[in-house]
């Protein structure tokens, strides 16, 4: 199988040059391919200048990571997409060999690279607890993934209209509906260096407002109303616990709001699949042969 490594940037030039030349060292040799989503801080000739064999796709317009990512799953000439925030880099030379190799069953379209968030602490999240088997996970973080394209594509991508946050659960429910497996992975983990240009009063926003939209959209009728009471609570809990209530409060009200705008998209997966997702999230991760009576009835 053959790899790309897609980055999805902007204004972020110095960061980018770190995950460039950690993605250019890889051993396996992955095409890596940047998109630009409309930088101004000379981005784009920072990577034609020291970087003349990446791939670069540069924008105008910024339309936002999830459109981006979109974009480059269609120009991407590897079997295996990696993706990878502009703020981060891989930890060892051979990180996206160890992860090609861990494609292992046909029934996996996804691998959550194990990852670390470097300037909060030295918790090595998405790791497998061993490596000699499989385990089996509800979803992935967009920083730290490995998807087949093909299956990426089949499933359409992400919703754009969710702009930003929470794109990857909704991804993976529908490919678990689809009969398709994410694993947690068991490499060397790649060093997320969260930016400090991130802007947290959008991502409270979409947050909570994509986890309205992700129940309308995903959640069997049977469970939908159970599933918005607790998506409310906890939305309003955590944005008191931290501190910013009312920017949680104005996503939640967007995201009822919003249900009349995409009320067509409502495509709700099977009561089996929805549960098994909830018991991986809740208690997994689960070794995927312990998991096979499961599969059997929310993959059919």
């Amino acid at each position: 199988m053959k790899a790309t490594v897609v980055i999805t940037t902007k204004n972020r030039r110095d960061e980018l040059r770190v995950a460039i030349l950690s993605a250019r060292q890889q051993s396996a040799a992955p095409e890596v391919l940047v998109i630009d989503d409309g930088s101004t801080d000379g981005t784009e000739e920072m990577v034609r200048q020291e970087f003349p064999d990446v791939k670069l796709v540069s924008n105008s317009q910024s339309l936002g990571y999830i459109v981006r990512r979109n974009e480059a799953a269609k120009m991407a000439r590897g079997d295996i997409i990696f993706s990878m925030d502009d703020d981060a880099e891989f930890s060892a030379k051979d990180v996206v060999e160890q992860v090609l190799g861990a494609f292992s069953d046909q029934r996996i379209a996804a691998i959550a690279i194990p990852f670390i968030d470097v300037k909060k602490n030295p918790t090595v999240r998405q790791l497998a607890p061993d490596a000699e088997n499989v385990w089996l996970t509800d979803s992935f973080i967009g920083t730290a993934h490995a998807v087949r394209r093909d299956v990426f594509l089949a499933m359409n991508g992400y919703r754009e209209h969710l702009v930003h946050q929470g794109e990857e659960g909704d991804l993976c429910l529908r490919m678990l509906e689809a009969g398709w497996l994410v694993r947690l992975g068991s490499c060397s983990p790649i060093h997320h260096y969260e930016s400090p240009r991130r802007d947290f009063r959008r991502m409270d926003f979409y947050g909570r407002r994509n986890d309205v939209l992700f129940a309308w959209h995903n959640v069997p009728a049977s469970w939908l109303l159970f599933h918005l009471v607790a998506t409310t609570k906890n939305g309003l809990l955590f944005g008191l616990r931290v501190g910013r209530p009312w920017r949680m409060l104005t996503g939640l009200l967007q995201g009822y709001l919003d249900i009349l705008r995409y009320w067509h998209h409502r495509m709700p997966v099977s009561v089996e699949t929805y549960q098994f997702s909830r018991m991986l999230k809740k208690c997994g991760p689960f070794k995927m042969r312990e998991m096979e009576s499961h599969l059997q009835i929310s993959t059919g």
